[in-house]
C-alpha cells in the first residue's frame, strides 16, 4: 500500500481503519503485524486516530477498536447521495415482490461497491454482503452487467488489473469465457452470478443507465439455490427488467 500512496501517513491511517473494520478489536502488536509496521509507528498512528475520535482503547484489555464516528461518516455519505433516495423505493418494492434480498452497487475501478441492501421480510436467509464492501467485476452478476456496456479496451483493462482467482468451482478464470458471457448479457439485457463468488447463492442483475456515458450503477436479486429452478429464475429476470425500466424512466423521462 505505502509504496503506491504518495502520502505515506494517509496510507497508514486508512490502512489501520480498514484493518480494524475488517477484524474488530486488536492489540497494538496485532495492528503492527497486520500493517507491517514496527510497534512505535503503529502506536503513533493509533494515537492520532484516537485523538481524532475514530479509535478508542479499552482501558482493561488495551485493545483498539473503531468508534461509531466512522459509522456517522458513512451515514452522512449515504444521506448526501441523492440517487439512493430515488432508487431505494424501487429496491424495496422489488424485495417485496420477489421475497429475496436486493442489492444496489456502484462501480469503483475493477470492483463494485455495495451501497444499499434491502432484505425481504419473507426471506429467512441472510446474505454475507454488507454495505461498503466490494466484489470484483469479473466474478459478480452486477459487475458483469456493467462490464457488458464497456468498450473492449475497458473490459481488457479490468481483466488485466483484477486478481483472477477461482473462489468457487464456478468462478470464471478464462478471459475468452468472460467475453462470451458479456455477449450473452448484451443480448438479453441482464446478467447472472452462477455461484461464482459465493457457493449456494445465485444472482440476477442489471446495469442502470441513469444519464452517464456508461452505466456506473447496477442492482441484483440474490437467491439461495435451494429455492431456485429455471421457472423461478425466469420470473426473477422479468422482475429485474421491469425494475430497471421503472428506475431508468424516473431518471431519464422523456430524454430516452
Amino acid at each position: 500500500m505505502e509504496d503506491k500512496n504518495p502520502i505515506q501517513v494517509a496510507g497508514r491511517l486508512f490502512g489501520m481503519i480498514e484493518l480494524l473494520a475488517d477484524r474488530g478489536a486488536m492489540s497494538l502488536a496485532e495492528l503492527a503485524a497486520g500493517l507491517s509496521l514496527n510497534k512505535s509507528t503503529a502506536h503513533r498512528v493509533a494515537s492520532s486516530l484516537q485523538y481524532m475520535g475514530y479509535l478508542r482503547q479499552d482501558p482493561e484489555t488495551l485493545r483498539y477498536e473503531l468508534t461509531f464516528r466512522i459509522v456517522g461518516l458513512a451515514e452522512q455519505v449515504r444521506s448526501n447521495t441523492d440517487i439512493l433516495g430515488k432508487i431505494r423505493p424501487h429496491l424495496t418494492h422489488l424485495a417485496e415482490r420477489s421475497g429475496e434480498t436486493v442489492h444496489l452497487v456502484r462501480r469503483e475501478g475493477c470492483d463494485m461497491v455495495y451501497i444499499d441492501k434491502v432484505e425481504s421480510s419473507a426471506n429467512s436467509v441472510r446474505m454475507i454482503s454488507r454495505i461498503g464492501s466490494t466484489i470484483p467485476i469479473y466474478r459478480s452478476g452486477v459487475g458483469k452487467a456493467v462490464a457488458a456496456h464497456l468498450s473492449p479496451a475497458e473490459v481488457q483493462e479490468i481483466w488485466n488489473n483484477s486478481k483472477i482467482e477461482r473462489i468457487t468451482p464456478h468462478t470464471i478464470t478464462e478471459y475468452g469465457e468472460f467475453l462470451r458471457i458479456l455477449e450473452e448479457i448484451r443480448a438479453r439485457g441482464y446478467a447472472f452470478d452462477n455461484e461464482e463468488n459465493e457457493t449456494g447463492v445465485r444472482c440476477v442483475a442489471a446495469a442502470l443507465s441513469l444519464g452517464e456515458t456508461v452505466p456506473e450503477y447496477a442492482f441484483s436479486i440474490s437467491v439461495p439455490i435451494s429455492r431456485l429452478n429455471e421457472q423461478r429464475l425466469a420470473e426473477l429476470a422479468s422482475l429485474v427488467l421491469e425494475t430497471k425500466a421503472e428506475i431508468e424512466q424516473q431518471f431519464l423521462g422523456g430524454r430516452r
